[in-house]
């Protein structure tokens, strides 16, 4: 409703083309596939001509911008001019607007409203199976590879941190309660799949083995599906595939933990039961599948994913495998983890006529990996863009003080957005105010992608 409602004025607005800052980032390699952009307001920004001789003239610094530009490009190059002018990097009551931590471990509480900034290279190392899209969204729009750092990632970052690492104080003082489980939830676009991805970079970087499965959903559709008489669930071996291949990434970027990864042995014996493969049905005569004596972690997922009947076994077997594991600390992260509660894609035939939906939990690989009720460090991040519907309070399998409500953004952190994105020219100086941002935020309620795609709206 709001953005019909603005519409009309977007139209005389200096807009963005989505179009060139989409290929302006193209070449920075993102690991994740380009974010849609809102046709409404791409369509009405369209529609402005090139810029005036007057307005071309008018770059910062005297620059002599080509008439032929349009408004991004020459946002682009001025924000290229502003790198290194440090007296622009000035937030709210003048406080620094970007922190001067060298990395996620180093933030402290005072650090909150404050920016952090980060690489290509090293997002792309540390979150090789994909950046969420809010964070996407966030960079493409921002043209600058940062994020607001917020109390509740600090406070999840802590929480998990207390577990491997006690601090001294807590034995003496009244210490909060550590939660080895954690349930994110909150209002669409509050920064949940943003927070678990920066608590998976920390990890990650902290020397952690991380299974980190961004897209929760993928895991119950597509691809085929077959119903194993062996275990009564139904196996799905292109997604226990695309699992394996994943989590086989923290083998490859952890290079320092290489040697420990390699030496972690299988704890259990028993042979692996194998399914039909994707596409070439039953082993003939072959029902399972025995682990040589001595092997690894690392020879466990290179099994499945060079041997499609053993995927969804080895997958099960994995999770088996990850809560044994004592000599690293082990998280378990999967944003959209509300789509592990409904009914998957899949049907089973039950007349001619009729088929009946197969729950999330009949799928083997998530009836594997759903459960919270164990000792294992796990957190889950619902998705309210998954279409999944409202879930009860009380979920099976979950702690019932396991589920964490993210907010919006609180005023302090809108003031701090406001001047970020002044920084970045996505707000003109000359009609920034005070009141003005104060609008935006009390206008999309503090969340967080409407104030983005209002930011360049303010007359």
């Amino acid at each position: 409703m709001l953005r019909c409602v603005l519409k009309a004025s977007s139209t005389t607005i200096g807009g963005r083309c989505s179009e060139t800052l989409a290929a302006c980032w193209r070449g920075r390699g993102f690991s994740a596939k380009p974010t849609p952009t809102k046709s409404s307001v791409a369509k009405s920004k369209k529609k402005m001509g090139a810029p005036s001789e007057d307005s071309a003239m008018s770059g910062s610094g005297g620059v002599v911008e080509h008439p032929d530009l349009d408004d991004d490009q020459i946002r682009l190059r001025r924000l290229q001019e502003d790198g290194n002018d440090k007296s622009l990097d000035v937030g709210p009551n003048g406080r620094p607007l970007f922190t001067s931590a060298p990395s996620l471990s180093h933030l402290t509480h005072k650090d909150s409203c404050s920016y952090v900034g980060f690489t290509i290279e090293d997002l792309n190392a540390t979150l090789p199976e994909g950046l969420p899209d809010g964070m996407l969204m966030e960079f493409d729009d921002s043209l600058r590879t940062a994020l607001l750092v917020r109390k509740s990632f600090l406070d999840l970052r802590d929480n998990f941190s207390r577990i491997v690492d006690p601090p001294s104080w807590s034995l003496n003082t009244k210490a909060p309660k550590v939660r080895k489980q954690i349930v994110l939830d909150g209002p669409r676009s509050c920064g949940k799949s943003i927070a678990l991805a920066l608590l998976v970079h920390w990890a990650r970087n902290e020397g952690w083995l991380v299974l980190y499965v961004p897209k929760g959903r993928s895991w119950t559709h597509g691809g085929y599906f077959y119903g194993n008489p062996q275990t009564g669930l139904w196996d799905t071996p292109v997604q226990a595939e695309n699992i394996l291949k994943a989590s086989s990434f923290f083998f490859d970027f952890l290079k320092f933990n290489e040697s420990l990864l390699q030496h972690l042995p299988c704890q259990i014996n028993d042979p692996i039961p194998l399914g039909e493969g994707a596409g070439v049905g039953w082993l003939k005569g072959v029902d399972s599948m025995p682990m040589p004596e001595g092997s690894t972690l690392y020879d466990l997922v290179v099994a499945g994913m060079t041997r499609t009947h053993a995927a969804v076994g080895v997958v099960v077997r994995l999770r088996k495998e990850l809560s044994i594991v004592k000599d690293i600390p082990v998280l378990i992260a999967v944003d959209q983890y509300n789509s592990w509660f409904t009914f998957s894609e899949y049907q089973e035939p039950v007349t001619v006529r009729s088929c009946r939906p197969i729950h999330s939990t009949e799928l083997a690989t998530v009836n594997a990996f759903r459960p919270m009720m164990h000792n294992d460090m796990m957190i889950g991040a619902f998705s309210h863009s998954t279409a999944v519907g409202k879930l009860r309070k009380e979920l099976p399998d979950v702690p019932l003080d396991a589920r964490v409500d993210l907010s919006r953004y609180s005023l302090d952190e809108a003031a701090a957005v406001a001047y970020y994105y002044l920084r970045q020219r996505l707000i003109r100086r000359e009609v920034f105010s005070e009141e003005k941002w104060r609008k935006i935020y009390y206008l999309s309620n503090g969340n967080g992608a409407e104030m983005r795609w209002l930011a360049p709206l303010i007359l």
